[in-house]
């Protein structure tokens, strides 16, 4: 069998040749997956720059496409199925990552330095939760907002009393510009907004027009990202609130044990991970915004060192 998979995904190609010696597998730049490239694989593994849907997948053998990220609003879920091909994600590979990230960005905000007291998490999933225990322990007053879950308050209440507002849900249609121009007329003019979930939750023009302070990690058209929007930006990074070495290798693993799950091989054992040599030291995020304001988002992102 064959797996053609992003070349950007950790641990994955070394896995598989050690362990599964009888599977081919051919990692590629994300920008040279397309259809002719898949034609032959079994299987797929990408993260969110590869676009999954008919046009990839007609025509090919692919019966499993693997996305080593959270998020999978770039797999065409319903073509996936109809078409007999699995599908998975990795809810919950890099919660924690997400989470330091949001902490240090509390940290480094100047919002922080006046002691706000009063965060609103929007989505209560595994990031959310974590994110909440962690304002908790900070001292922070924590409103909850999860409207499919039917958890905490509504996100009127929301806007009208956090000084600081992250979000933390999938892209989908009911969640496409969830912070719009309404919802940031309701805010308190100081409120801090922080995205580190999907580019458009947020609507970037009505954020700029509102006044209010912002963090980004993730942005509307990446890596194609507004200059104004990024200079703009109180904080700003090239989503990489969840690239740490122990995420990355959990969604790696995530993705083996399905390969296995789904095509009879061996299990893998638990990838064992080098230390981290990235930047982690206090003030990272603004050494980040410093090279992402002045270089190029992909070229950073691709270049970015685990934490």
């Amino acid at each position: 069998m064959t797996i053609v998979s992003d070349q950007h995904i950790p641990f994955l190609v070394e896995a598989v040749q050690t362990h599964w010696p009888n599977v081919r597998i051919i990692p590629m730049k994300s920008e040279e997956i397309d259809a002719e490239a898949v034609r032959e694989a079994d299987v797929l593994v990408v993260r969110t720059r590869t676009l999954v849907n008919e046009s990839l997948l007609a025509g090919s053998r692919v019966r499993l496409v693997c996305t080593a990220t959270i998020g999978f609003d770039h797999i065409d879920t319903v073509y996936c199925e109809k078409n007999g091909i699995r599908w998975m994600s990795c809810p919950g590979c890099n919660a924690q990552a997400v989470c330091d990230y949001i902490e240090e960005a509390i940290n480094e905000s100047k919002v922080e330095s006046r002691k706000s007291k009063v965060i609103g998490v929007v989505g209560v999933g595994h990031v959310g939760s974590l994110v909440a225990k962690m304002a908790e322990k900070k001292g922070y007053t924590v409103l909850l907002n999860d409207s499919p879950k039917q958890i905490g308050v509504s996100l009127d209440s929301i806007a009208k009393k956090c000084d600081i507002i992250t979000f933390h849900v999938p892209l989908d249609a009911t969640t496409y510009h969830l912070c719009d121009e309404a919802f940031l007329a309701k805010c308190q003019p100081h409120a801090l907004i922080i995205n580190a979930a999907r580019g458009g939750v947020v609507d970037e023009q009505a954020l700029l027009q509102s006044g209010h302070p912002f963090i980004l990690d993730t942005w509307e058209n990446e890596p194609n990202i507004n200059p104004l929007v990024l200079q703009k930006a109180q904080l700003a990074s090239m989503h990489i609130a969840g690239y740490s070495i122990e995420g990355k290798r959990n969604a790696t693993q995530m993705c083996l044990n399905t390969i296995a799950e789904t095509f009879q091989l061996p299990s893998i054992p638990t990838i064992s991970v080098p230390e981290s040599h990235g930047d982690t030291a206090p003030g990272w995020l603004a050494r980040i915004t410093e090279k992402l304001k002045k270089g190029d988002f992909e070229t950073l992102r691709k270049n970015y060192a685990l934490r």
